[in-house]
């Protein structure tokens, strides 16, 4: 009661004192706040995770235990959620943009801090993925939850959550104008200054919390020394090109590997697999462990024989073919690293090993050049990498542009992040069509686009769009029954069920017209005579779109809808239209 009491009173000196979109004004800020403390929270629980494990493994065996301690994190965070939370997390960006699409903004309360458990205790024991796809999780809850409280409009909901994932990224990068980029790319669904507004409030908001809490130190320390040189272009172009293909690499392996895993029931099972595995790997390759951003700023320096320290194959040092090959198969494998984690039960994001792959990626094929005596910059050639990993993998050119140039002061080398960033995106789009964010709900037709009318279909359902006042009739039933039956309904379609609500077919008023009214057949006609089979039907689970294209297809009025069989009623041309309409309104309005 006290809760309804303090929404009624807001909403009341919402309407009083804040004209406009005031309102949405504060809370775009109250959001901004909100998942800057979370990614603060976030950031600090990892770091003193890794502190206290460094602290408490020290000597001569202390680089065997990374073998075993990523899959103790992940370990830590399966129980967690089988045992205390009691409900599946998810991965951060694929739940935010379902809970837009499919599940009315909504996204659990529970996500308020579970992903910063689960992702912590993984990140922070060594599991190769990073926080950006948690903290984007932990703000979606913020902004929807926070929504829901105030009792929001869908709408206005989504914006909120939209904020949100503004503010994470800007909070976790610190960089404010790529998380306002990546809600437009990525999280939103129609770019108006009614969004830009709240977007920018949220990520400037973030920004400064992080900046309050974390200080001024950035994740990437770099600064461009080296200018764009013009006859360097065409290698630039080719490093695009070379990302794309390694960004299908990355998918294709994430998807590959994570549908092996889906196949085996069992949560021990795949934590002993995919975690040992996971464990033999970064036992062998350890720049693997973790989620990279160090190695990340040595690669920005030019640095790259680091990744053979304390290894099994420091040896390798000294022969510059040996230790490309092997900087190549931490590249490769890192993509395997990744999925494991994510296939064992770990909970992270993909942002930081794409960064980690480009940099590696861009690092040492200007380390190449420089060998077959071509002189580029390798530290640049390292950051438009990145650049056109995060644009390959996550399908988010622009995002990748102004995140690349603003964590590391890239601005001068904008022309070549542009060029790269947008050939490894469409490199990657010829070979697969959705992200890693986006695959799985794509096959289930559950992604929104920046389609609009795709997308107000995806968020209409069947069910709410069933009418039951067509009047049933018995395939035993006579004529005379029938007509009885027109005379007290406004429809001209009749099904026809049996007595377990099966439908056997429907009768037509049009088709029955002409004998409607000859007494003589009354009762010798049966409506098992009259009704036919009707060609379209309606399943609940089908999609908006394919029942938009039902009725294109078939020209007919109204559907039957049908469940394992059984009649619910029938939908009408008219009122999907009239549904769509007020959905075209309520998502358009300014």
């Amino acid at each position: 009661m006290p809760e309804k009491d303090f929404v009624s009173q807001l909403n009341n000196f919402k309407i009083k004192y804040l004209k406009g979109h005031s309102f949405l004004y504060i809370m775009a800020a109250i959001v901004g706040l909100g998942v800057g403390l979370a990614a603060v929270i976030i950031k600090n629980l990892v770091h003193f995770i890794r502190a206290a494990l460094e602290n408490g493994f020290q000597g001569e065996y202390s680089k065997y235990y990374i073998f075993i301690l990523p899959l103790v994190g992940i370990t830590l965070a399966v129980l967690y959620i089988k045992y205390i939370n009691k409900r599946p997390v998810g991965h951060g960006i694929p739940g935010v943009l379902f809970a837009i699409s499919k599940n009315n903004g909504i996204v659990r309360s529970h996500n308020l801090y579970s992903s910063i458990i689960t992702s912590a205790l993984t990140v922070g024991f060594g599991g190769s993925v990073g926080l950006e796809g948690p903290t984007v999780a932990t703000g979606g809850a913020v902004g929807s939850n926070l929504g829901r409280a105030l009792k929001l409009s869908y709408k206005e909901t989504t914006l909120l959550i939209s904020c949100a994932c503004a503010g994470a990224l800007s909070a976790i990068f610190k960089a404010p104008i790529a998380g306002i980029v990546f809600a437009l790319e990525v999280i939103m669904l129609d770019m108006t200054m009614y969004a830009v507004i709240p977007l920018l409030i949220s990520s400037a908001t973030a920004a400064l919390t992080s900046y309050l809490f974390l200080g001024q130190n950035v994740l990437y320390s770099f600064q461009v020394t080296e200018a764009f040189k013009m006859g360097h272009l065409h290698w630039y172009l080719i490093l695009g090109v070379v990302v794309g293909l390694l960004s299908v690499y990355f998918t294709k392996t994430y998807i590959y590997i994570m549908g092996i895993f889906d196949k085996i029931g069992e949560a021990w099972k795949k934590i002993l697999i995919a975690g040992g595995l996971l464990g033999v790997i970064i036992l062998f390759f350890p720049a693997l462990y973790g989620e990279g951003y160090e190695i990340v700023n040595m690669g920005l320096r030019g640095e790259y024989l680091h990744l053979l320290d304390g290894t099994f194959f420091e040896g390798w040092k000294d022969t510059f073919v040996l230790a490309a090959f092997y900087v190549l198969l931490v590249i490769g494998i890192k993509a395997v690293a990744t999925s494991l984690t994510f296939a064992a039960g770990g909970i992270g994001g993909i942002f930081a090993p794409s960064l980690f792959m480009g940099a590696n990626t861009g690092l040492l094929f200007g380390v190449l050049l420089n060998q077959l005596g071509i002189d580029v910059s390798v530290s640049n050639m390292a950051l438009v990498g990145m650049a056109s990993m995060i644009a390959g993998v996550v399908h988010a050119p622009l995002t990748a542009i102004f995140l690349i140039a603003e964590i590391t002061g890239g601005y001068e080398l904008f022309f070549p992040l542009m060029l790269a960033s947008t050939i490894a995106y469409g490199t990657t789009r010829t070979f697969v069509k959705n992200s890693v964010y986006t695959v799985q709900l794509a096959k289930r037709g559950e992604l929104m686009t920046h389609h609009k009318d795709r997308n107000i279909l995806l968020m209409m359902k069947v069910s709410e769009l069933i009418e039951t006042d067509f009047i049933p009739v018995n395939a035993d039933s006579t004529l005379r029954d029938l007509v009885q039956v027109i005379t007290k309904s406004h429809r001209n379609i009749f099904p026809v069920l049996d007595e377990e609500n099966n439908m056997q077919g429907i009768v037509k008023l049009d088709d029955i017209r002409n004998i409607m009214f000859n007494q003589e057949m009354y009762d010798t006609t049966r409506i098992r005579d009259l009704m036919i089979t009707p060609e379209w039907t309606i399943q609940t689970t089908d999609p908006m779109e394919a029942v938009a294209r039902q009725f294109s297809e078939s020209g007919r009025y109204n559907l039957p809808v049908l469940k394992n069989g059984k009649y619910l009623g029938f939908v009408s041309r008219a009122r999907v239209f009239s549904s769509y309409r007020e959905m075209l309104k309520h998502f358009s309005d300014d």
